[in-house]
């Protein structure tokens, strides 16, 4: 039997993303968030209008999306309750957040120069996207209170191990992202079934069992 719970958040499951970008005054700012899709070289990204994220992708045009493993679960967490703007909005006050300059540093984690952007990529990540924005709109309703980012991916950086041998392809079973569901994390790099449309695309994915 279903019931209607009146859902709070409809957070069902997506990777989580770091995403990097630059301050008006050319400092670093890291941003964890989770509401972003890909198609294929492009990406959707959703971002609340109150967020510093959403002003420096406004102002500069440009981001890293790094994508962190299960394993980087910690540096993720400290810095979840955390914003860029150094006047907390009342609504993340209310939540707990505080202002943090060096977003890098209370993570834990590593800058790493970008090759065609000039915000920094998170050296632990094993995946980093680097991004230009191609368009901003305005989302949500009865107001907008978020904006909807759509961004080209210039350039993919993988972790070597992480790609299959002689082909252009990530290999998911090695792949292991942090997912967010509900608002907490989730990882585990489990094949539950054999997919059809892995076969359709030719995809040279390893055959392994369930329980590997």
């Amino acid at each position: 039997m279903h019931v209607v719970p009146g859902l709070k958040v409809l957070y069902f499951g997506t990777p989580v993303v770091l995403i990097s970008s630059l301050n008006e005054d050319g400092t670093p700012n890291l941003a964890p968030m989770s509401s972003a899709w890909w198609l294929g070289q492009s990406c959707m990204l959703g971002l609340g209008d109150s967020a510093q994220t959403t002003a420096n992708l406004l102002r500069e045009g440009e981001c890293v999306l790094n994508l962190p493993s299960s394993a980087m679960v910690d540096a993720v967490d400290r810095i979840a309750l955390t914003t860029g703007k150094p006047v907390v909005p009342d609504h993340k006050a209310k939540q707990g957040y505080r202002y943090e300059p060096d977003k890098f540093s209370a993570a834990r984690l590593t800058e790493q120069a970008a090759e065609l952007v000039r915000a920094p990529r998170v050296a632990e990540c094993p995946v980093q996207l680097e991004c230009r924005v191609v368009s901003a709109h305005p989302f949500g309703s009865p107001a907008p209170h978020a904006t909807a980012f759509q961004v080209e991916v210039l350039r993919a950086h993988v972790e070597e191990e992480l790609v299959i041998p002689g082909t252009p392809y990530v290999d998911p079973h090695g792949w292991d992202p942090l997912i967010m569901k509900f608002c907490e994390f989730f990882g585990g790099a489990h094949n539950v079934h054999p997919s059809r449309l892995a076969q359709g695309w030719d995809m040279p994915h390893p055959r392994r069992s369930a329980a590997v």
